[in-house]
């Protein structure tokens, strides 16, 4: 083994004829060098083998590190197998470009590892989670960086950026309300209910730990309100994960029922895709015989066949406005709540009779 200690900054700086500082900014901040400095900078640090200034030694110089963490509470192929959060984390990624940021993906900590929380390599943390656990949110008060919720508060009362779940939700049950529809069935996300017992019908008013969740199922509950007054039925069901055959399962005992619902609003165009899948299954027309309602208008909604009535939410801008808020200190004590409509496709029709 050579005893050859390897090269550093100053020997560059040596061989160039110019301050360690000079060589700092060939390397980190080309542009207050003409062209020819820097190249012959760079040739001489080649010669001599050096590779540049050591990324760990310049981010606790500058205490900052370049670098954006998104945190998720689901294992990191959720970023890319899901269209939701495909969406969001490209907004996420586009304005770290733009503002020559790098992203940090910070998935859940699974069983026997440890968390990567505290030590992360980063300027701040989005937080797309809903919620975000209390194990974690100690982890990042312990850290001191600044935290923007994306989709839900990171804690109760903090700002975030979002959506209005309630009022979007409202708009989708109206839209069966005004089609005429009085049997309803709800899929929703996870329910506080032990996960064998999640097809087992609930009401509108079952527990869950997902703020979107109970902000969507006040919104249903809102609208339909009235219909159940008048001797209407909602049943619902929880999902027991977010994709299509999860969708597909919820939908079952929804459709066993002896007066089966003539329309389904599902908590996302997964979930609902899979009602669908489901009631054609069963020799049961969409939207003939039932109506189906999403949630998020992925790509998916509009190629579907038939292409799916949904709640269309901005995802890549949301992504995009977490980061900004983000990066811009004077923005993080403020709430985004950012524009929703139905988009009426043909998977919705009035009750047949």
């Amino acid at each position: 083994m050579s005893n050859v200690p390897p090269p550093r900054m100053r020997d560059v700086a040596k061989a160039v004829g110019v301050s360690q500082a000079t060589v700092s900014n060939a390397f980190n901040r080309p542009d207050q060098l003409s062209r020819e400095l820097r190249d012959r900078i760079l040739d001489a640090a080649q010669a001599l083998g050096y590779p540049g200034p050591d990324p760990l030694s310049n981010t606790f110089r500058s205490g900052r590190t370049g670098a954006v963490g998104l945190i998720i509470h689901e294992p990191l192929q959720y970023l890319f197998e899901d269209p939701t959060a495909r969406l969001t984390t490209a907004g996420v990624a586009r304005i770290c470009g733009e503002h020559g940021s790098s992203l940090v993906l910070v998935p859940r900590a699974e069983p026997g590892l440890p968390d990567i929380v505290p030590n992360a390599l980063v300027d701040g943390f989005v937080a797309f989670c809903d919620p975000l656990e209390p194990e974690r949110r100690e982890l990042l008060r312990a850290r001191r960086l600044p935290v923007v919720g994306l989709d839900a508060p990171v804690a109760p009362g903090e700002p975030y950026v979002g959506i209005d779940d309630r009022a979007a939700a409202r708009s989708a049950a109206a839209h069966l309300v005004d089609l005429g529809h009085r049997r309803v069935g709800v899929i929703s996300f996870a329910l506080a209910r032990r996960s064998e017992t999640t097809l087992v019908p609930a009401g509108l008013d079952a527990p869950t730990g997902y703020v979107a969740n109970r902000a969507r199922l006040d919104g249903y509950r809102d609208t339909l309100a009235p219909v159940l007054a008048d001797g209407g039925r909602v049943v619902v069901v929880a999902a027991r994960g977010v994709e299509e055959a999860d969708g597909a399962a919820a939908a079952a005992p929804l459709l066993d029922l002896a007066e089966p619902p003539t329309a389904i609003l599902a908590m996302s165009d997964r979930l609902a895709l899979g009602v669908v899948a489901e009631a054609t299954r069963r020799g049961i027309g969409v939207p003939d015989r039932l109506s189906v309602v999403g949630f998020d208008d992925v790509p998916e909604a509009a190629a579907a066949t038939p292409a799916l009535t949904t709640v269309r939410q901005p995802h890549a801008r949301k992504g995009a406005e977490a980061v900004r808020m983000l990066l811009r200190p004077a923005l993080t004590r403020t709430t985004l709540i950012l524009p929703t409509e139905v988009v009426v496709r043909a998977s919705t029709a009035p009750p047949r009779g």
